[in-house]
């Protein structure tokens, strides 16, 4: 693989644009490359190179002990300036340059220039954030190894005015009093010590730290939004029990796990620009004819970029403290802990979803068959099937059919490096792939076909009149397996995605008593396309636990309590998101986010009336439905494309934005207006379209589908949109909730 495609791979996505700009210095090289060559064309003469003491008016500082023999004798000088910011500026400036390709030499050192004080700059800024968290974690320390203290040898034992000095040898308060500034010159509090014993150590003097702590509420709970509104602390009192011992040191586990890997990607960035410039500058000297490399690298390597140790110091003082706190001084398992876990692909997914894929497209094959054997389309009991089986199976369908559709966005997010893990956040290494999400979707789906062809005798038994309870019963069991794997407890079958999921949907039906995150409203905006299959569950409940099965019978459809919550399931989806944009409006002042909620409001009134519509008929509801459709057609199209999409706010001469991953613009346009078509959908129920070979189910699930490929659609858009307003803010890393809180830093804020 060449250089420059590793070199992209490597990147962390969000900051990307703080990388150097590889391709474009490539592309200046080429330029002078090609004028070398239409100079070697024009004349077979060689000509003398000039000396030139000026780069495009690049104040020239080298020191003064430099003999002018040295000077003329190097290609390029490197001079460093300060800025008015207080940072290194570097400035090159061309000592010998040919008449050919001039212009594109000087055009390229001063686009490195600029790109090298970019990334030096940058990561400088980031190491001085590294420096202040670490003193937060120093603190953070300190308090946990005074709540250990306290856990094990309780506070009923010493009064605070005591100057008893006790064995600390468990604890081992020597290595525990190890902070992260230790090597790095950062200025931390450090407890006295008794005397010269190293093994003992004041206890009141550690312990004094528990009077400015609180423990933080780290899980948001419905009790901690509704204190809240009531103005009440969230502060947990200290209880010094093992139990919120246990508690703490996972919290605090799981920051120093984030902080090593912000310092792991801090180290590969350094690493790998400084890696792009050795590589440039290789190429420069091969293609002018120069020896600019070395000096341009002696450069580099004095620089804060390559000189400055303050990451590898904090790298060993975490993995040395981690080791020692959270992994009980095993260094093994404690460095797997720290390193990030990297995804294996297994030859056995792929098999497997090639297999279920082959028995998916076999069953679809085998059923037309047997539809078109038997002439089914025209039994008798054709119509009493499609009213009463075809619902329940239509609901596997939907939710395959919005499987394949994450799949494919899972697909084109990695081809066009969309941090998705990180967007939704995913716990590290547990995210699913695409190959695992077909494997699911199609899996279900073979399940799912399989009982549909088992299911489609429709001949009853002429002595009882009723119909196999076995089969009958395929589809109820089918789903009580999707949601017994889905609430399993044990580690199979993605665990940790499965409760990831619950866990949002929770989140979701308690609108708005939780804070809402990306993935809670995300996922709310998955339901809303699939109402369907809400529905489709509705008729479960209502055939399995009335109806009568056996005979295929059920009176859900003339039930007025059946009617009722046909409205109120398919209102459920959109009145999560209008709580949710209610309180993102309250808690975050965001005016957009009114609009938003009122943007759901709309729909929620054209969905009640055209299911009105629907199951009464009538002038006066085909109206209204035609008025409140069309205003939240419109609406929420320009929200989806304006907003979610970003497409055209602020847009650019061509009507987009700025910064877009995929590179042809015809698939933003080609998307825009299938999403408008799509949108449409609606039309067919206040319309009335029928077809003669369609039944009024089949047309149903048909616009179902339609609505979960928009869906599908919309997803890869909204999160592309959502990755480059992360790259925008070089946000890179989820922030990990501290479990102590200091009181002067309360008193601070």
């Amino acid at each position: 693989m060449k250089f420059g495609k590793e070199y992209v791979g490597q990147m962390i996505p969000e900051w990307q644009q703080a990388y150097m700009d590889y391709a474009s210095l490539k592309s200046i090289l080429q330029e002078i490359q090609n004028s070398r060559k239409r100079s070697d064309k024009s004349s077979t003469l060689k000509r003398k190179q000039a000396v030139h003491h000026n780069f495009s008016g690049l104040t020239k500082r080298y020191s003064r002990a430099a003999s002018s023999l040295e000077l003329e004798n190097q290609d390029i000088l490197v001079s460093k300036a300060i800025g008015d910011d207080g940072f290194e500026r570097y400035e090159t400036t061309i000592m010998k340059v040919a008449e050919e390709g001039r212009e594109s030499e000087f055009v390229f050192f001063k686009t490195l220039d600029l790109e090298f004080d970019k990334v030096n700059h940058f990561y400088r800024s980031k190491v001085e954030e590294m420096v202040k968290e670490a003193v937060v974690l120093n603190k953070q320390m300190d308090a946990l190894i005074a709540f250990r203290i306290k856990v094990d040898q309780p506070s009923s034992s010493w009064s605070c005015t005591e100057t008893v000095s006790v064995d600390m040898n468990a604890l081992n308060p020597k290595k525990q009093r190890k902070t992260l500034g230790d090597e790095m010159g950062i200025e931390v509090e450090e407890n006295g010590s008794n005397g010269g014993d190293s093994t003992k150590e004041s206890v009141p003097e550690v312990l004094s730290v528990l009077d400015r702590i609180r423990l933080n509420k780290t899980q948001e709970t419905p009790l901690s939004t509704i204190r809240n509104v009531l103005k009440l602390s969230n502060q947990e009192e200290l209880k010094f029990t093992r139990e919120n011992l246990k508690k703490i040191e996972e919290r605090l586990k799981n920051v120093f796990i984030e902080f090593y890997r912000k310092l792991r990607h801090l180290k590969n960035y350094s690493f790998l620009n400084t890696l792009a410039i050795s590589k440039i500058m290789k190429k420069y000297d091969k293609i002018a004819s120069r020896s600019a490399a070395k000096q341009y690298m002696e450069m580099v390597d004095k620089s804060y970029l390559t000189s400055s140790d303050e990451i590898n110091k904090l790298m060993v003082r975490v993995e040395s403290i981690f080791v020692e706190h959270f992994a009980s001084s095993n260094r093994s398992k404690g460095m797997n802990l720290l390193r990030p876990k990297v995804k294996k692909e297994k030859h056995r997914i792929t098999f497997s979803t090639g297999f279920f894929v082959g028995c998916s497209v076999s069953l679809v094959i085998a059923l037309g068959l047997f539809i078109h054997a038997r002439n089914i389309m025209d039994a008798v009991g054709q119509k009493l099937y499609m009213e009463t089986m075809f619902p329940l199976y239509s609901l596997f369908g939907f939710v395959v059919v919005h499987m394949i559709m994450y799949a494919s966005n899972i697909y084109f997010w990695k081809r066009y490096r969309v941090n998705y893990p990180f967007i939704f956040g995913f716990k590290e290494g547990t995210e699913l792939g695409y190959r695992q999400v077909l494997l699911l979707s199609f899996g279900l789906g073979t399940l799912a076909l399989a009982a549909v062809l088992i299911n489609l005798d429709m001949e009853m038994d002429p002595n009882t009149n009723d119909y196999k309870t076995i089969t009958e019963l395929l589809p109820l069991f089918i789903v009580g397996l999707v949601i017994a794997i889905s609430i399993c407890p044990f580690n199979i079958f993605y665990r940790s995605s499965r409760f990831f999921f619950l866990m949002v949907v929770f989140r979701c039906i308690a609108a708005p008593l939780y804070k809402v995150s990306l993935p809670d409203f995300f996922l709310a905006d998955q339901l809303t396309s699939q109402v369907q299959a809400l529905r489709s569950l509705e008729f479960y409940i209502c055939y399995y636990g009335w109806g009568d099965f056996r005979l295929r019978q059920n009176t859900c459809r003339s039930s007025d309590v059946y009617s009722t919550f046909y409205f109120i399931v398919a209102v459920i989806p959109y009145w999560s998101r209008f709580l949710q944009c209610v309180r993102r409006l309250i808690e975050e002042k965001d005016s957009s986010q009114g609009y938003n909620a009122l943007k759901y409001l709309l729909t929620i009134v054209a969905v009640c009336l055209r299911t009105a519509y629907s199951l009464h008929r009538g002038n006066v509801w085909k109206i209204a439905a035609w008025v409140f459709s069309a205003l939240a057609t419109f609406y929420g199209t320009y929200w989806d494309i304006v907003f979610d999409w970003g497409l055209l706010h602020n847009p650019s001469k061509n009507w987009l934005r700025e910064k877009l991953l995929v590179p042809h613009k015809a698939v933003y346009y080609i998307a825009m207006v299938v999403n408008v078509v799509l949108r449409l959908a609606w039309l067919q129920t206040v319309l009335d379209f029928n077809f003669s070979f369609l039944h009024r189910e089949t047309m149903v699930a048909l616009l179902a589908i339609l609505e979960i490929i928009r869906r599908g659609i919309w997803n890869f858009f909204r999160l592309e949109n959502e990755h480059l307003n992360n790259v925008g803010k070089f946000r890179a890393f989820k922030s990990v909730p501290l479990p102590f809180n200091y009181e002067e830093e309360e008193d601070s804020r």
